[in-house]
């Protein structure tokens, strides 16, 4: 048997670990590096209106500074719909890492399943990434003179907003009727009974209610209505792009604030904490809230940020915590025996 020396012994040994590896598939260098190298996913659910500056901006640069931060790709999947649907979706088994819906009580119904468990409204602005306000949409030229709430009382005026039972921008839209009519009574005597008949009045004029409301803005470029009642960003970048539309916001009208939270549950099950609440923090931060200034959503009450645009505030602009918080007007408006219920059933009997 030829003898071997030492030196080549321990350099043959090298080389079949190394041949073991190759076989195997793995670099020498691969357990160091897997933690680094490693694809994450994380599983967005967005109400429909901010779709195009999420797919183009707030998403795509959030991938960017966590490849740069981690060294992770990471591969964010989307679902957009109705505010209320996505909630519903999520409570029952939609597995979505970070909600960012319209309406603070779809978040809340989520938090009431159990699927949240942390204090959402800590967060800057209350929880609250991006703001709006109630607004209508007419044609080109207004041609039916339409510039206060009273004006969608007359006769003949078809108007456009979706249905509350699905979409989180509906609740803001007969939040902010029952709200304008409190406003514009005589008396305090008198404002609750104005704000009904303010609400029953306009209801009654209401041609199509959509599921959400990107549906309900789509609806009415079709060429149905005379005018929508819907988010002020859902109108100012479509009169920006060359549409044949005007957007008058009233002098009564509410401060829109939309939430975005962490999912508990669904975080710790596919362990992307780390993940979404980087992308809440982003959502938050400077960058991502310049990008939905572009795409015309204003700055959060809590908000003390430069977003670099400037928006003016409407003569009796009033908020959701004035009219009681949430809880209290969502229930008073569309509960079982709720003002916005009850008038839809009086009008389908032709009262």
């Amino acid at each position: 048997m030829p003898i071997i020396p030492r030196g080549s012994l321990s350099v043959m040994r090298h080389v079949l670990f190394l041949v073991v590896i190759l076989i195997m598939g793995l670099p020498p260098w691969h357990g160091a590096l897997h933690a680094a190298a490693e694809s994450r996913e994380l599983m967005l659910a967005v109400y429909s209106v901010p779709k195009e500056v999420y797919e183009q901006r707030i998403i795509p640069v959030f991938k960017q500074q966590w490849k740069q931060r981690t060294g992770q790709d990471l591969q964010v999947r989307t679902s957009y719909g109705a505010s209320g649907a996505q909630a519903r979706a999520i409570i029952g088994g939609f597995e979505a890492d970070v909600a960012a819906l319209s309406v603070e009580g779809d978040v809340d119904q989520i938090a009431k399943g159990g699927l949240i468990t942390h204090d959402w409204r800590a967060m800057a602005g209350q929880g609250n990434v991006t703001a709006s306000v109630v607004a209508f949409g007419v044609r080109k030229g207004n041609p039916k003179g339409i510039k206060t709430w009273d004006d969608l009382t007359k006769p003949g005026i078809e108007i456009l907003y979706p249905n509350p039972k699905t979409s989180g921008g509906a609740m803001w839209d007969v939040i902010a009727i029952y709200g304008a009519g409190l406003k514009r009574a005589d008396s305090k005597e008198s404002a609750e009974t104005h704000a009904v008949s303010l609400l029953k009045r306009i209801q009654k004029n209401v041609k199509v209610m959509d599921k959400s409301g990107r549906e309900s803005v789509t609806t009415f470029e079709r060429g149905v209505g005379d005018v929508i009642v819907t988010y002020e960003n859902e109108l100012l970048p479509r009169v920006k792009a060359g549409r044949p539309i005007e957007v008058i916001v009233p002098d009564e009208t509410i401060l829109i604030e939309n939430p975005a939270a962490i999912v508990d549950r669904y975080v710790e099950k596919h362990k992307v904490r780390d993940v979404a609440e980087a992308f809440l923090a982003f959502l938050h931060g400077d960058e991502a809230q310049r990008a939905f200034a572009d795409y015309e959503f204003r700055a959060t009450s809590g908000s003390t940020r430069q977003t670099g645009k400037t928006f003016p505030r409407p003569a009796h602009l009033f908020t959701i915590a004035e009219l009681g918080g949430w809880e209290k007007i969502s229930s008073h408006l569309f509960g079982p025996q709720g003002l916005w219920t009850r008038t839809v059933e009086e009008l389908a009997r032709g009262n």
